[in-house]
């Protein structure tokens, strides 16, 4: 069986990891096969949203399976686990178009890291979301940390990080780790839906570009460089043919 379910349609790729048995935990097949997805699917002329999720109702991801790390013994070993699941992360990080983690469950450990690997998130009204590393004696390896900290500031994610706290969703979303909460009397997927549906409205070509200027804030772009893509993606879009029609319209009503 799988790590993952996948469904892809109408530009929209879903994924889901299928693992509820262990808590949706992620061993290192699971997280090479997030990259072969990812990476699979970044090249589809229509593509204009990902979701992603984890299977049955108790958890997104609870982080790493440990019993599959237990054979990570060696310094060399752990380098190349952290560099191999830095690159899958990266290739949901670097996905041309928006992503949103939907959270129907605990999101934990290598977990967080994953959600945090996604543009947006949505939270179920039980969810709980916590970087809990260091209750194993150990730290986030796959860019969690420098995600964390890119979203809410160094002083909050050293205090998430060092004290293991697991937010309740009204305090992520304060913190501005999550984009939404469902409320308890609400169904979760349908407020992942409304945060999706505008999204899904738009062009492949207008997400592509609003996402090249996502990365180059998420990479450590110089000023002058996400200006330039600012600029690229302006003229794109404007000379679009789609952009053109528009223009054709409004002239025509002008005259």
């Amino acid at each position: 069986m799988t790590d993952l379910l996948r469904t892809y349609e109408r530009g929209v790729l879903r994924v889901t990891l299928n693992r509820p048995e262990r808590r949706n935990t992620l061993t290192r097949a699971t997280l090479r096969e997030l990259r072969i997805v990812f990476e699979a699917h970044a090249a589809q002329e229509d593509l204009r949203l990902a979701i992603l999720t984890g299977a049955g109702p108790v958890a997104f991801c609870a982080g790493a399976d440990l019993a599959d790390l237990s054979a990570v013994e060696t310094a060399e070993a752990a380098e190349a686990y952290a560099r191999d699941g830095m690159a899958a992360l990266d290739a949901l990080r670097a996905f041309p178009v928006p992503t949103i983690a939907a959270l129907n469950g605990v999101t934990l450990a290598e977990g967080a890291e994953l959600a945090l690997a996604c543009d947006m998130r949505v939270a179920a009204h039980d969810a709980r979301i916590g970087f809990v590393h260091a209750s194993d004696h150990r730290l986030p390896g796959l860019g969690g940390a420098t995600d964390l900290a890119r979203l809410v500031g160094p002083g909050p994610a050293m205090e998430l990080l060092a004290t293991a706290r697991r937010l309740a969703p009204a305090e992520a979303h304060a913190l501005g780790l999550v984009n939404a909460v469902a409320a308890p009397d609400h169904d979760f997927l349908e407020e992942v839906e409304r945060l999706a549906a505008p999204v899904r409205e738009h062009h492949p070509h207008v997400l592509r570009s609003l996402k090249a200027l996502a990365l180059g804030e998420r990479f450590g772009a110089g000023v002058a460089e996400r200006r330039e893509r600012e600029i690229a993606g302006f003229v794109a879009a404007w000379t679009h043919p789609l952009h053109q029609a528009l223009l054709g319209q409004l002239r025509a009503e002008l005259e």
